[in-house]
This record gives C-alpha cells, structure tokens and sequence, in this order.
C-alpha cells in the first residue's frame, strides 16, 4: 500500500520572529511578574497556637497510620488505632472542646479565614488578569497562524488541541495555531520558572493550582469546617482497616528465595 507524501505548508520563516518567539517571551515575562506580584501581595504567615497545631497534627497522625498501616506489625497498628480513635471520639484534640457539638463559626466573622479568602481571591486575580490579557492579544494580532510543525507524529485526536483557530480539516495534526502554543506554553515552562525563580517559584499557574490540594490532606482551617467532625470520620475510617503486615511471613519468603536460586 503506497503512504501519502507528507504534507507541506509554504510558511514565512519570519513567523518565528514576529509570532513564536515574542508569544514565549511574553509568557515568560508575565510568569516572572506574577511571581513578584504573589510575593508581595502574600501577607506574613501567623503564628499558629500550640492548641491549633496539635488539632492540625493530630488529624495528620491519624491519616499517616491509616495510609501506612500495613509497614506496622499487629501489635503496633493495634495499639495506635487504639490509641487515636479513642483520642478522636473523646475530643481530646480538639482546639475548643467547649464547641464541640455546634455549628462551625461564621467564617465572615473569623479574621484568620477572611485573610485566607483574601489570599486565595488576590491569587486568583494575579492569574486570570494576565492570562485574559494575552489571550486578547494573541487573538486580536496572531488569530489563524500557522507557526510550528512538531517533529514527531501524533494522532488526529490532538487536532482540535494544536489547531485551535484555525479552522481545515485536511491539514496534518502536526501543525501548531499560535493560541495553541500559548497553551503549550501555558502548562509547559514549569521547569523555565524553577531555573529561574527556583523551586518554590509562584509563576507556575499548575503549582498554585494544585498547592494544598493532595489527595489525603487535612483542610483544618477552611472556612466552615467543623474539626470534630473529621476526627470522627477519621476513627471510623481507622476502625474498618483490616490490617495485615508486608512483613508477615517474611522469613519464609526470604528461604524460599534463597532455595529457589
């Protein structure tokens, strides 16, 4: 079966130049600048009480047990599950026991949570500001170009992706819109802004995104949250572990190792 010839697009080598290179530059700037803009809008960290932080590492104890529970032997899981589910039920770690029972306190009325709404609100203004500024400029000055082939094949489902605003269906998937490589760029200079800026650079819009977001972390001070009620989800959820240990039967296991060799 003969192949296709690839196909080929006359395309001004001055596109580099006035299209491709002052987009990367721009977007690299503006992360430099959001960078600077975050540090100096972030207010100063408060200190926090050793009440509060024994209710903040309390919970993260409880979660470390139950996420490595099977690194323990029996006896230890046992008397740790023992230990926290008991500690959690009683409220012996909570910051104010005295409420325990009401309703989470009216976060407009907490200054510590009306400064973390600040903080999250100024974050988001210092992406979305920049970010809607570009969009317009590329779309106003740069819409329907054609910029940049990739050297390596893809599949026809990254069409839409790679040849935003620009609107053929015959064209190779290979070929980059200028919008698009603003998003390649948008989601791809994470390892520009560490060399730059460092590793704990708030250029990269995926990292502030993604800051305190883990799968298992403990939102103890959101507005709203009731601490009493995750240390009872965290006892139970304690409580339901079946346990077993990676080091159960390790003797025999180890023999037959060395038997099979």
């Amino acid at each position: 079966m003969a192949q296709l010839a690839p196909q080929t697009i006359q395309r001004d080598p001055q596109l580099f130049y006035w299209i491709l290179f002052p987009i990367t530059v721009v977007m690299i700037l503006t992360g430099v600048l959001r960078h600077y803009a975050t540090v100096l809008m972030a207010s100063a960290p408060k200190k926090l009480e050793q009440p509060a932080l024994k209710e903040q590492r309390s919970l993260v104890h409880g979660i470390a047990v139950r996420s490595n529970f099977h690194a323990l032997t029996g006896p230890s899981f046992k008397a740790r599950r023992e230990a926290l589910t008991t500690a959690y039920e009683s409220g012996a770690y909570l910051k104010d026991p005295e409420r325990r029972g009401q309703p989470p306190a009216n976060p407009m009325t907490d200054p510590g949570a009306m400064d973390g709404m600040m903080g999250m609100m100024k974050n988001n203004m210092a992406m979305i500001i920049p970010n809607t500024l570009i969009m317009s400029w590329i779309n106003a000055f740069f819409s329907g170009f054609v910029i940049l082939k990739l050297p390596f094949p893809i599949t026809i489902k990254f069409k839409s992706m790679l040849q935003a605003g620009v609107a053929t269906k015959e064209m190779d998937p290979r070929w980059m819109s200028s919008i698009s490589w603003y998003f390649l760029c948008y989601f791809g200079l994470q390892f520009v802004f560490n060399l730059l800026l460092g590793n704990e650079a708030a250029a990269s819009q995926m990292a502030q995104q993604m800051q305190g977001m883990g799968p298992q972390a403990p939102n103890m001070f959101g507005p709203g949250t009731d601490p009493d009620k995750q240390f009872q989800t965290e006892a139970e959820n304690l409580a339901v572990i079946d346990h077993y240990s990676v080091l159960d039967g390790v003797e025999d296991r180890l023999l037959q190792g060395i038997k099979s060799k």
